[in-house]
């Protein structure tokens, strides 16, 4: 299990960007990412898992792949056509060539990627069972735990559009962590990129307690935010609605919340829209997050209106539903431009649970 930052490390002090501005009277152009490549940074590990799914102390073959949320997001995101850079780390080892040439693969920029003479990949391993599949992770003192503030100077970020970041890297490392914070600090006016963060609390990787107050710092700074509802609920409380959400978190331009099979909700200066979740296969759940996102961000930097993005992060997650990987296959865009189209209600006759009156 990685090694959470010593107890009682508080980020470093910096300037909170200002909360979004109201728009003015007849303002019709909601806040966008600008034009441009998106960079995505954090760690991503060799993976096995049970093949076909079955109890790990049963399983009799086990599928190595790669997995992590940031690479996730990245592949998917060159599925849809969007240019994106991974910036990460892995050890000089055979998993961590067969991590970046999976990523490679799917159409991401890794020539960035470091390569760390000294330290391993790191490694999960799933546990299929009737209650959802656990994983287990072997990732302390990986290769991508020890990256730094530095990162945020190679060379992609110089022309990116939007930086995409998780909950996940602060909690690697106090270097990890430094990184994140430098990334959500205000510069200026404005930040030359906007930046996306997705909550992604792993509560293992949190045992000095701080993921609450630290996970909500970090999200109040960034652009776009992703979190789900039960995981908002977990770290601020039990009895939260998104709308209670977006009271703890009211500086990001947009805020989405996840309501996992029922509805996602995005609160940005275009107002509230939530769009309910279609029905589909759930093979696994793993991943399904980093390709709603993807599928989100893909939307927003496609120009579509925000109700639109959220369609797009439906039918990525689907995609990752129903496949034991990570990265499954989208469906061609015919299909997809043809969801997109449907009207209000043919899409909420395709939702999991309807609508509330």
């Amino acid at each position: 299990m990685a090694g959470a930052p010593p107890s009682g490390t508080a980020l470093p002090e910096v300037p909170a960007p200002a909360a979004p501005a109201a728009q003015p009277s007849g303002r019709t152009t909601p806040w966008r990412p600008a034009p441009g490549p998106v960079v995505c940074v954090g760690e991503t590990m060799a993976a096995l898992a049970p093949d076909p799914p079955s109890p790990l102390v049963t399983a009799p073959h086990l599928r190595l792949s790669v997995a992590g949320a940031e690479s996730n997001v990245a592949m998917y995101l060159a599925d849809l056509g969007v240019p994106v850079a991974w910036l990460s780390a892995v050890g000089d080892d055979p998993l961590g060539v067969r991590v970046r040439t999976a990523v490679a693969a799917a159409g991401v920029d890794v020539s960035h990627v470091r390569t760390d003479p000294h330290r391993p990949t790191g490694l999960l391993v799933k546990d299929p069972g009737p209650d959802g599949t656990r994983v287990h992770y072997y990732r302390r003192g990986s290769a991508a735990s020890a990256m730094g503030p530095e990162v945020l100077d190679s060379e992609p970020l110089r022309t990116a559009s939007l930086l995409h970041l998780t909950g996940i890297t602060p909690a690697l490392s106090e270097p990890c962590r430094r990184l994140v914070a430098r990334a959500l600090t205000a510069e200026g006016a404005a930040r030359p990129y906007g930046v996306s963060f997705d909550v992604n609390h792993r509560a293992a990787l949190w045992p000095d307690g701080s993921a609450p107050a630290v996970l909500r710092e970090l999200a109040d700074r960034a652009d776009i935010v992703f979190v789900g509802l039960d995981e908002a609920q977990a770290l601020w409380g039990e009895h939260l609605t998104p709308a209670d959400v977006r009271e703890h978190l009211p500086r990001p331009h947009i805020l989405v919340v996840k309501d996992g099979a029922n509805a996602a909700t995005a609160f940005s200066d275009e107002g509230t829209h939530t769009v309910p979740t279609p029905r589909t296969t759930v093979v696994e759940a793993v991943g399904a997050g980093d390709a709603f996102a993807a599928g989100f961000l893909a939307g927003l930097l496609r120009g579509g209106s925000t109700a639109r993005a959220l369609r797009l992060g439906h039918i990525t997650a689907a995609s990752a539903l129903q496949v034991t990987a990570d990265h499954g296959p989208l469906p061609d865009a015919q299909a997809t431009n043809a969801l997109l189209d449907l009207t209000a209600q043919e899409w909420a006759e395709r939702a999991a649970v309807a609508p509330s009156a």
